[in-house]
């Protein structure tokens, strides 16, 4: 069942007040991800729990603020846009769902993710830096074929994981 719209809005607003546009339907972001087959996506779930709040919707403000930006943001609400958050996660097949969660995608494909567990008990500073790092890196011309660049992301991801303690894993 939906979280009350009231409840909500605010937390919408966050994001749609930065130019994040807003998917409500599945057909919403069927359209998105056709015209995202080019170019770069950064897709956001949106939650309303606290890391959301505190870390993932501030991080995205912050990350706002530099030149180099993806194409186009577009972002879901969890547990509110239920068929299109379901429909989003169709997109991101192989991602385990979790919200928040942020990707960037490249022609389509995943080049950069954050889950959840990546978003909680971080600062929104952190997770900023996190996001405008995969922009100089997989945005703007110079940027090289993403999908190509996907896996040593996700290497390098499990390298550091397997070299800090098991409690510091979550933050990876």
């Amino acid at each position: 069942m939906p979280y009350p719209e009231p409840l909500v809005s605010p937390m919408r607003e966050e994001l749609t007040r930065l130019g994040v546009e807003e998917l409500r339907t599945a057909a919403d972001v069927d359209r998105a991800m056709s015209e995202g087959s080019e170019g770069t996506t950064l897709a956001i779930i949106n939650s309303v729990c606290g890391c959301a709040a505190a870390n993932a919707r501030p991080a995205v403000a912050m990350a706002r603020g530099i030149e180099l930006q993806p194409d186009r943001y577009v972002t879901v609400f969890a547990g509110q846009d239920l068929e299109a958050t379901a429909r989003l996660r169709e997109h991101l097949a192989g991602i385990p769902p979790s919200s928040p969660f942020m990707a960037l995608l490249k022609d389509g494909d995943p080049v950069f993710v954050l889950e959840r567990r990546h978003i909680e008990g971080r600062s929104a500073s952190a997770i900023a830096h996190d996001l405008v790092g995969a922009f100089e890196r997989f945005c703007g011309v110079a940027s090289g074929d993403g999908a190509a660049q996907q896996e040593p992301v996700v290497e390098e991801t499990r390298k550091a994981s397997d070299e800090l303690p098991p409690t510091f894993r979550s933050i990876l």
